[in-house]
């Protein structure tokens, strides 16, 4: 049977990087992106240097219907493998309603259309964020069953209410997100134990990306984050795809339900000194 796998926010960057570490791990692989000529472009690349079958697939991973067909086009071509879901949006791309719409509810979407798929071996990662750390949230029995409900029509309208106006700052906005992302783990993880399939999630800290410059350009704290933490600098995108690798390969096949940091000890280090994250 065909080995399938899907990463997602595949046409560049980290997505891209991830792809290539798990070309080597399937048969078949499913490149996605909202960028429909990045991606085309990306499983060119990708073809043209590793063993697997690539196809390119142009997906807004808010897009409902669009994610369903991507399960479709998984299920026709084999047993599913291994999924990465890199795609995301950061504090400084869009305002508090787009990020929580893809950092969340879209990975909610894709989480729950992939579930029928799920078989033994199966493994997926999440991205999530060390934001999701260092804002440390502990929501209370309201905002938690809100927040465990990304699929909700009312979701955004309903979360509002329960976090109150805060939740508005592309930064809070974000760092919910993420926190979110990191329960639906540990809750899918009971959901597809039964099939024999894991799911984990990784959380970044500052990584040396376009992204992250992009952020580190609006966020003076990032440099203080980075003199902070044990290590001294930003990481490599090598290093979170060598986590995200493991995570997926059968070297892991016991690790699930668990949020992996891959943030160089930044989340430490400013615990340590007092240092407040905005």
């Amino acid at each position: 049977m065909t080995a399938v796998g899907i990463v997602t926010g595949a046409a560049r960057g980290m997505g891209f990087e991830c792809a290539r570490r798990i070309t080597s791990m399937v048969d078949h692989l499913l490149v996605v992106d909202r960028d429909a000529d990045g991606v085309q472009a990306a499983a060119g690349a990708l073809a043209s240097g590793g063993p697997a079958m690539v196809t390119p697939f142009a997906l807004d991973i808010t897009d409902h219907d669009g994610v369903a067909a991507l399960a479709d086009r998984a299920a026709e071509v084999g047993t599913l493998r291994a999924v990465a879901h890199v795609a995301g949006i950061s504090p400084t791309m869009a305002d508090w309603r787009r990020i929580l719409e893809v950092d969340l509810v879209g990975t909610a979407a894709l989480v729950h259309t992939l579930r029928p798929l799920a078989a033994t071996g199966t493994a997926m990662v999440c991205f999530a964020s060390m934001a999701a750390q260092l804002a440390d949230l502990t929501p209370d029995p309201a905002v938690a069953e809100v927040l465990d409900d990304a699929l909700d029509e009312r979701f955004l309208d309903r979360l509002r209410e329960a976090v109150g106006p805060a939740i508005e700052h592309p930064g809070v906005a974000y760092a919910w997100a993420k926190h979110g992302v990191q329960r639906l783990v540990r809750r899918e993880a009971v959901r597809l134990g039964p099939a024999g399939a894991r799911i984990c999630s990784v959380s970044p800290g500052i990584i040396d990306t376009p992204q992250g410059q992009q952020e580190a350009a609006h966020n003076p704290s990032m440099t203080t984050m980075l003199q902070a933490s044990p290590l001294g600098r930003a990481g490599r995108p090598a290093a979170v795809v060598a986590v995200v690798a493991f995570v997926l390969s059968d070297e892991a096949s016991y690790l699930n339900a668990v949020d992996l940091l891959v943030d160089g000890g930044i989340c430490a280090g400013i615990a340590n000194t007092g240092i407040r994250h905005e």
